[in-house]
């Protein structure tokens, strides 16, 4: 399991965990898309913008490897604003690549790109 240095562990100030220390010897959680509805609390909200906003400075607009970035919070972007790179897509695998769809990402989180913001 790659593991992305200079990531952020999780969302300051909060159990919103963005990573994982090591790998599950049963196998990766799989990753799966989830449905992000209008009456979310503003924590996960806040969540969601600051896991984006990191994916995006730390790999911007080039694939990236799963790794240890961890499988629920990739579940709330995972389909609309984070999509796989493979054809077929292995959802439980360390390995799979992924990529930002930069324009769905912008349209959904517009403050997880502006620079003078620190989400982290």
């Amino acid at each position: 399991m790659l593991k992305h240095r200079g990531f952020p562990g999780r969302l300051t100030g909060t159990d919103f965990q963005f990573v994982i220390r090591r790998a599950n010897p049963k196998g990766a959680s799989p990753i799966t898309r989830r449905d992000r509805y209008r009456d979310r609390r503003p924590a996960d909200r806040r969540a969601d913008m600051a896991f984006m906003a990191a994916l995006w400075r730390h790999f911007g607009s080039d694939p990236f490897e799963r790794g240890n970035l961890d499988a629920g919070r990739l579940s709330w972007l995972f389909g609309r604003e984070v999509l796989p790179v493979d054809d077929p897509f292995d959802p439980e695998s360390y390995d799979a690549l992924l990529v930002i769809d930069e324009g769905a990402a912008r349209a959904a989180f517009p403050e997880a790109f502006d620079e003078s913001e620190d989400w982290e």
